[in-house]
């Protein structure tokens, strides 16, 4: 696992990401919050775009203030953004973001929800959003998500009415929320979810202002706040020895990979909400001013609202249990309420607090963290009842397996523990996330199981019911079969148990480039999930393209080894383009997978199945130097692109730079957002310009100015002001304006065309301003915009070269795009053409 620390602000929250994957203990004061919660009968919906999007403030004051049952729909995983610690990128940053955001509700108190729509990066207009994620299959998913959550209360986080000024997935959300208010009652809009659901009609839709969307503070204190609520969500919790702002900040530090690990927060905290659809509460400080919230809002509830408020009333901190004839008697009357809708959810809430107040303890884990269709795998159970109830244990189903234990007394304090062997059927499909089993649109995920829609997870493939009865009560409890070890340096951890196939193959390079038509060895690594797995594997590959040995066997002998053979693969003459996959043959069965973990401290661990499948690319492609430098910053996979072509990159460590340590390479190119993250580059800006100075060339590539800090007055050799402009259409057109440049001729011709087949957007982060020493190479604008030259920028620097790049090398270069290996080559190359033309004169 990779440590984190840097990124760490409190103790406490070094304890909860070391304990994220544990299951929850809860003391008295823990019980008491919940059950106040047991006791508010009232929902609140947020909703935004992406992760790192929510308001954790607002909505850790609904779930712990107001005692709400709180959700949080975010319409994408987040899978455009970046990551800032580690390589995951794409659909795998969508995995370990969703992961994120359930941390963040574990501790926030809120639950999380999807739709299938896809983060496909920035969009300046909610028209383009809603174009690219096909607006009904989006619309479908938010309407789907209010007729099965219910909520009372719906809080936009941003402003529907305002498209253009912010993010266009921003903007769409809060449209879509809008819209799907009132879609959600109408039975003639999208019936066929009525099959699983039922129409609901909100009661109010809010939207989640403030100053800042008023453009000023004066300007928000003028206004007319005859519509807005407003609540002080600093408020401090006792019981939880925390405030609410407090929680909140831990809740978004847990958005790690976006670098929102941030200090606490404390004091008084204001948070309006703006009415836009239903009826304007008359107590302005409280959402649900009006609504029944009470347990009279159902059928039946009365006499269980009697029993649970007396319980809240007269709660017994030191001894909790005695609370448990009544929570058993309310649990009896629940079950008899006709509204499925209350009934399911308070008998989930009612069960945990059952469990908590009678110390129990029910648990199934395995010792391997997974196993493969058709075998067999231990199971351990273990059963504790540590309190004096009567507690019997009537039976344990491993799904519909029958595990014989029957009919136990579970003794205060004596551990009930079995080991069960568990068939793992034939049929049992591999652990997967759902939205990623099927091939999507740029926009949208393809999820053909309707159910899955909205869940942030796929369900499980193994649980544990524990059929209990407690006091003559019989409750059934439902565990997820887990994986459980110990490290010594970390202690107790908990992990998925998966479900895999025998072998996976994987490629080292997702794309690999053919600068010539010289032929590549392919290493192909076939990784075991079971003991003595023996088959053969081969390409599929482009009819343009050749490979030598076509099969070959493998034979591993332990599960977890690996294998690696290589397959020789000769490249067309022309340009082209195309993709490898391996086929691994085994027992019958064809096996096109690989398998991709994501281990962090913060999060459980995720094990991803995907497609494996490798970009081929044959390019004619020219480069001069030889030696690159290479300074990494916020994270990328610049370096590996440019060893396919050739070029000998070493990364270098800030802390070594030196005048001397420079001069080896041909040109030194600092990663993406380097400024930002690396403070050691504020000692070393100097020499990284004197190597320009003394000839060298110096790339840097896109940096957010508002993020690098006072330590560095500019970071180029001349005036350069970074803006937030940027091209997000990666169609856009492309004019080449600085024609007579080497940078577009020298070693390779660039034109026009090299700007087809770009992914998820031109550029970001342009420079609005620059000193007259630079020669901007570049212009494009967006639609309906007008056109920006900042992309790419080249000023001469002493007898060496400074380029500023705001031109997203770092996704175009990782998926071979061929225009952009030229132009980075040609910027690599940069004042080679003059030393080329020197050498062959004196030759």
């Amino acid at each position: 696992m990779r440590y984190l620390l840097g990124f760490i602000t409190s103790s406490l929250f070094v304890l909860s990401t070391l304990k994220a994957q544990n299951p929850k203990s809860s003391s008295a004061t823990d019980i008491y919050h919940s059950i106040e919660k047991l006791n508010f009968l009232g929902t609140a919906l947020y909703i935004a775009a992406h992760p790192d999007d929510e308001n954790t403030r607002l909505i850790a004051y609904l779930a712990n203030d107001v005692k709400a049952r709180t959700g949080y729909l975010s319409l994408t995983r987040g899978d455009g953004g970046q990551n800032l610690i580690g390589p995951e990128l794409r659909e795998l940053l969508g995995v370990l973001r969703t992961q994120e955001l359930l941390a963040a509700r574990r501790v926030d108190g809120g639950e999380q929800f999807f739709s299938r729509a896809n983060d496909f990066g920035y969009s300046k207009q909610p028209s383009e959003t809603l174009k690219i994620w096909n607006k009904e299959d989006i619309l479908a998913d938010v309407v789907r998500t209010i007729r099965k959550f219910k909520p009372d209360v719906i809080i936009n986080r941003f402003d529907h009415r305002t498209p253009g000024t912010t993010h266009g997935h921003h903007t769409s959300s809060a449209m879509l929320s809008f819209d799907a208010f009132d879609l959600a009652k109408d039975t003639n809009a999208f019936p066929e979810q009525l099959s699983s659901t039922s129409t609901w009609q909100p009661r109010r839709l809010f939207f989640n202002t403030s100053w800042w969307f008023y453009g000023s503070q004066e300007k928000f204190k003028a206004a007319d706040k005859t519509n807005l609520l407003h609540m002080d969500v600093g408020t401090y919790y006792p019981i939880l020895g925390k405030s609410n702002n407090e929680i909140a900040s831990l809740a978004s530090s847990q958005h790690l990979c976006q670098g929102f690990g941030r200090l606490s927060s404390r004091g008084s905290e204001d948070e309006y909400i703006e009415l836009l659809k239903g009826d304007l509460p008359k107590d302005k400080s409280d959402p649900f001013d009006g609504i029944d919230t009470t347990w009279n809002r159902i059928d039946g509830g009365k006499a269980i609202g009697d029993i649970l408020y007396d319980v809240q009333e007269n709660f017994n901190f030191k001894n909790p249990t005695v609370h448990l004839p009544e929570l058993l008697e309310a649990y009896q009357l629940l079950k008899n309420v006709t509204d499925e809708h209350w009934k399911n959810l308070k008998i989930t809430e009612l069960t945990t607090i059952i469990s908590a107040i009678s110390g129990l303890h029910l648990e199934a884990f395995t010792k391997t963290s997974f196993t493969n269709p058709g075998q067999h795998v231990d199971v351990q159970i273990q059963a504790l009842n540590r309190s004096d109830i009567k507690v019997e244990l009537k039976s344990v189903f491993l799904n519909e397996q029958n595990t014989n234990i029957e009919n136990s007394i579970l003794k205060n304090n004596q551990l009930l523990e079995k080991k069960i062997d568990l068939d793992i059927p034939v049929s049992t499909n591999f652990t997967s996330h759902y939205w990623l089993m099927e091939k999507g649109t740029l926009g949208t995920y393809t999820v053909k199981n309707t159910e899955l829609i909205g869940k942030p997870e796929t369900p499980r493939a193994f649980n544990a019911t524990f059929n209990l009865t407690i006091n003559g009560v019989s409750i059934p409890f439902t565990k997820p079969v887990v994986y459980k070890y110990a490290k010594p340096d970390k202690g107790e951890i908990y992990q998925p148990f998966e479900v895999v196939p025998e072998a996976t193959a994987s490629f080292t390079d997702k794309v690999l480039i053919f600068a010539d038509a010289s032929q590549k060895k392919i290493p192909v690594t076939i990784k075991a999930h079971k003991d003595s797995i023996s088959g053969t594997i081969e390409l599929k590959y482009g009819k343009e393209w050749q490979v030598d040995n076509k099969s070959q066997q493998f034979s591993i002998a332990k599960k977890g080894d690996e294998q690696t053979v290589y397959f020789t693969l000769t490249p067309p003459a022309t340009e082209n383009e195309s993709s490898i996959s391996p086929i691994i043959k085994l027992n019958g069965k064809e096996i096109t997978k690989e398998l991709v973990n994501i281990a962090y401290d913060h999060v459980p661990t995720q094990t991803v199945l995907l497609p494996s499948e490798t970009k081929v690319v044959r390019l004619n492609i020219q480069k001069a130097g030889e030696n690159i430098g290479y300074i990494m910053g916020a994270g990328d996979e610049v370096p590996t692109s440019l060893e396919q072509i050739g070029y000998n990159v070493q990364l270098i460590d800030p802390s070594t730079i030196t005048d001397e340590s420079l001069k080896k390479y041909d040109a030194v190119v600092l990663g993406i957002r380097a400024y930002n993250v690396v403070d050691e580059l504020k000692f070393k800006q100097r020499f990284i310009l004197d190597y320009a100075k003394n000839g060298g060339t110096v790339i840097v590539q896109y940096n957010t100015a508002s993020r690098w800090g006072a330590q560095f007055e500019n970071i180029a050799p001349y005036d350069l002001e970074i803006s937030r402009d940027r091209v997000t259409n990666e169609n856009s057109d492309v004019k080449i304006i600085a024609k007579d440049n080497s940078l577009v001729h020298f070693p390779n011709e660039i034109d026009e065309s090299d700007f087809n087949g770009w992914v998820q957007e031109r550029g970001l982060y342009f420079p609005n301003k620059w000193s007259e020493k630079f020669t901007p190479v570049l212009e494009m604008h967006d639609e309906g915009e007008e056109s920006t030259k900042g992309s790419l920028l080249i000023a001469p620097y002493g007898k060496g070269n400074y380029i500023y790049t705001g031109l997203s090398f770092f996704r175009e270069l990782p998926v071979g795009v061929p225009g952009a290996y030229k132009l980075f080559s040609n910027m690599l190359s940069v004042g080679k053409d003059k030393v080329e033309t020197k050498a062959k004169i004196k030759g």
